[in-house]
């Protein structure tokens, strides 16, 4: 199976919240413009999430995430689901609570149009969880 980053200009993104809703500084589209100076930096609260909505079915196989040390999630839920049906748990990640990029969480592979990735038990006080790179890989059907 040939693994490629499935984010595309057509990927529709959400993300829970947005640092003091300062878009231009902390928004969604850092996640994955590949620079390592620009983050996605959620507003405090107990539970954040991105969602993707692709614009065609995939099978995601990988998930690379780099985190802000200090701000990363000790839990990572992934959802998934086709179109027109309701989101199902896929996996729980535990990624380290450190600035370094965490490649190769493998996923059980599933075909799907819409993942959540849901970021519980923040290592900050506050619960904001800071982003610099977030990869899915896998396989555009």
């Amino acid at each position: 199976m040939p693994v490629e980053p499935l984010v595309c200009a057509a990927t529709a993104t959400r993300v829970s919240s947005v640092l003091n809703r300062d878009v231009k500084q902390f928004g969604k589209q850092h996640l994955f413009d590949g620079s390592e100076d620009t983050c996605w930096n959620s507003d405090q609260g107990t539970s954040q999430w991105v969602t993707l909505d692709f614009p065609r079915p995939v099978k995601v196989s990988q998930l690379h995430i780099q985190f802000q040390g200090g701000f990363s999630s000790r839990l990572c839920t992934l959802e998934g689901c086709r179109t027109g049906e309701e989101l199902v748990k896929i996996s729980e990640l535990y990624p380290q609570d450190c600035h370094a990029m965490q490649i190769s969480f493998q996923v059980e592979e599933t075909v799907l149009d819409k993942l959540k990735i849901t970021f519980g038990s923040s290592t900050d006080f506050f619960g904001r969880v800071v982003v610099y790179h977030l990869g899915v890989l896998g396989e555009r059907l």
